[in-house]
């Protein structure tokens, strides 16, 4: 898995990927969506539009037990820089307000970046038909434009991708990665590692491209 992102004349990005790393990400971005869950119901046009406003606000209080979905769903407050005479309990209050007013928006938003990843990667054409020549395309790989708002759409969803594979790793600190790198090949926890560190990369080249159309 070698592939990155690369900027496109005129904005967006591009990347080459084989059949195996769209079949990788495409489950991963599936996977993601079951750990999210099902979206929100289709509005009733029948129903008291007040009625359905307060409801969308009603979202839950606590945080999720999963600790993937924790990462995803972070409390607002009481963070590692919260300082030591803070009163817990006002910030458990503050945390379970704020999350009951955004966290179904959230939900959706990190619901739709992962759709749209699959939707694009469904997108493309069979791999090996590329034409030769220089750049994504020179390898015969399936070539996957994005740009505007699928870009963006990209880059949450990878950033969500690598926070439950972080999760799952138990992986707490940026330098811990290169720890894990040096597994073993044996080790039932290096295809996850290996995953993780692709998505790093695709994450960061797609950030760089951004620099190119600002």
């Amino acid at each position: 898995m070698g592939g990155v992102f690369e900027p496109l004349k005129g904005g967006g990005a591009a990347i080459a990927l084989d059949g195996i790393e769209i079949s990788i990400l495409r489950s991963l971005a599936v996977q993601l969506l079951e750990l999210i869950g099902p979206g929100e119901p289709e509005p009733d046009p029948d129903a008291d539009p007040l009625a359905a406003l307060f409801a969308a606000s009603d979202g839950p209080t606590e945080p999720p037990s999963d600790p993937a979905l924790a990462r995803l769903f972070p409390d607002a407050y009481g963070g590692p820089e919260t300082p030591a005479n803070a009163d817990t309990e006002e910030l458990r209050a503050h945390s379970s307000e704020f999350r009951r007013f955004t966290e179904n928006d959230l939900r959706t938003r990190k619901r739709e970046d992962a759709l749209a990843v699959v939707r694009s990667l469904d997108g493309l054409g069979p791999v090996g038909d590329g034409p030769a020549g220089d750049g994504p395309a020179g390898d015969g790989a399936a070539v996957l434009e994005v740009g505007g708002e699928l870009r963006l759409r990209w880059l949450g969803a990878l950033n969500d991708l690598r926070l439950t594979i972080a999760a799952r790793l138990d992986i707490t600190e940026d330098d811990e990665s290169a720890v894990l790198f040096r597994l073993p090949d044996d080790d039932p926890r290096k295809p996850m590692v290996m995953a993780y560190l692709w998505l790093g990369g695709l994450q960061e080249t797609l950030i760089e491209t951004l620099g190119d159309t600002l």
